[in-house]
């Protein structure tokens, strides 16, 4: 039976799809967990949020923990988080963040990893023409050998401190 849980504080529960959205759009790295025969197993990646196919991409190494608990177990849970930092003499904290749980798939269509790769770099780089030029020049050799993983997001739930807007 699974348990349905409720944000305790609803004045902080961001509802709104398209800002949950926005939020993945706009992190640089998400969190995830994993469990592998009842060990749980976290870690940071940096990544990019399609938006249109509501999923996120990840790169990694072709071997290694997390491609070992992952390939074991594709289920995830994440967090997304825009940390705005501690506010001194308030005793609270600014920030907005997503969590979401769904499934790995690793991107075996060349095609795919293209789009990819393009996601991620225009989530991440300042200046993402210049690298999405070199990728595209290059793609077949650098790409058939990169590990990326995407993120079938199944649910997105958010809190946000009661001064951010997002």
């Amino acid at each position: 039976m699974t348990m349905v849980y409720h944000v305790r504080r609803r004045d902080k529960e961001i509802t709104d799809q398209k800002t949950l959205r926005r939020i993945l759009k706009t992190v640089q790295y998400v969190t995830i967990a994993m469990s592998r025969e009842n060990n749980p197993y976290l870690v940071s990646l940096s990544c990019g949020y399609d938006e249109e196919h509501n999923c996120i991409y990840f790169h990694c190494a072709e071997e290694g923990k997390k491609l070992d608990f992952l390939k074991t177990n594709n289920s995830v849970w994440g967090q997304a988080l825009l940390d705005y930092g501690y506010e001194h003499g308030e005793c609270d904290h600014q920030y907005a963040s997503v969590h979401f749980s769904g499934k790995v798939t690793f991107v075996q269509n060349l095609e795919e990893k293209v789009q990819a790769a393009k996601c991620m770099i225009k989530q991440l780089d300042k200046n993402p023409e210049k690298l999405i030029e070199r990728l595209e020049s290059r793609k077949l050799e650098k790409l058939k050998s990169t590990t990326i993983g995407r993120i079938d997001v199944e649910f997105m739930s958010g809190k946000r401190s009661e001064k951010i807007a997002v």
